[in-house]
């Protein structure tokens, strides 16, 4: 993500989302044995060992070093041929260097009735290792993968789920239609490929515990929001708020798990701060998509810092993420 928010601007739309509103979303306890659970130590313990690699063996993905946005390129590749996927690898240039989208899909029969994207940039900015922003999505989206994988032969779904890793949304390349999403979203709109919502992973792995330490951003600080940063955001455009809601509320089968549901007018243009990722370029083009994050600068006082290291994650809250995407995606019976 990165921050670029315009405060006047903001301030003369308090009434317009105030009509709109935003919902706290409590969990709904009694019903999370309806849909299969996941081993959440098991799960955790995976997610550490992708932070380590990300992070640590590989270490800054900038555009400025190429090398390891290759490494990661050929881990991303290497997890889902290892889970017996089949991966895409939708190459293109930035300037002189050659990058990619890496693209696998999970269907569960010859004819599904419904097909979702989950995606997530696998790039760092410059001078950081990138373990919340976005070495902490890649790691979730792998693992809802293997759970996706797990589930195929047991449940009877009627979906399929596009898993796409981002090559570029970091600056200098943010903005530009060199981001990997935006090359995505052209090339998926020129095809009319089927697309029925699209779930954004970033920043998803930062939670604060104290009162006050959550922030937002304006007027969304003034109407009740929770103070502890121990919640997951969703957050969709007006053209999405269905599927905004159907998530919610499949989300709310994990007990564990607090959601803020976020839903904004105009694609998001009148609150730039939640247009800063990947869902934004599908917005552009028309398709339903949603932001699930921990709310980035908000909350996470390392963003974009040398200090956004992977020991200062909360592995149990994104297993917790893992297995709510699964539930998601098993309630497509």
């Amino acid at each position: 993500m990165f921050k670029n928010c315009d405060e006047l601007a903001l301030k003369r739309v308090l009434i317009i989302f105030v009509f709109f509103g935003f919902a706290f979303i409590q969990p709904d306890i009694t019903s999370a044995i309806e849909y299969p659970m996941i081993d959440k130590q098991k799960t955790a313990r995976r997610l550490y060992r992708h932070l380590e690699v990300l992070t640590k063996e590989i270490g800054e993905r900038s555009i400025y070093r190429s090398e390891n946005l290759k490494k990661t390129e050929a881990y991303i590749k290497n997890f889902y041929r290892d889970i017996g996927q089949t991966v895409r690898i939708e190459e293109y240039l930035y300037h002189d260097l050659k990058v990619a989208n890496i693209v696998t899909e999970i269907q569960f029969g010859p004819t599904p009735a419904k097909r979702f994207i989950l995606g997530a940039h696998y790039d760092s900015v410059a001078g950081t290792v990138g373990a919340d922003d976005n070495a902490s999505a890649i790691a979730v989206q792998l693992e809802t993968a293997r759970q996706l994988k797990k589930l195929k032969g047991h449940l009877n779904l009627n979906i399929s789920v596009c898993l796409v890793s981002f090559a570029l949304e970091e600056p200098p390349v943010y903005g530009t239609r060199f981001m990997g999403s935006r090359v995505y979203t052209r090339k998926a709109k020129r095809e009319k490929e089927k697309i029925d919502g699209m779930i954004c992973l970033e920043m998803v792995g930062y939670t604060c515990r104290q009162t006050g330490c959550q922030d937002y951003p304006f007027p969304l600080s003034y109407m009740g929001y929770p103070e502890k940063g121990d919640f997951i955001g969703i957050v969709g455009n007006f053209g999405s708020r269905k599927f905004t809601r159907s998530l919610t509320q499949a989300f709310e089968k994990n007990s564990q798990l607090p959601v803020v549901k976020l839903t904004v007018p105009f694609n998001g243009w009148i609150m730039p701060s939640i247009r800063l990722s990947d869902h934004a370029s599908f917005w552009d083009q028309g398709f339903k998509a949603v932001m699930i994050t921990d709310s980035a600068f908000y909350r996470n006082p390392h963003y974009h810092l040398l200090s956004d290291s992977m020991e200062k994650l909360d592995y149990q809250f994104m297993a917790e993420l893992v297995e709510s995407l699964s539930v998601f995606f098993s309630s497509h019976q």
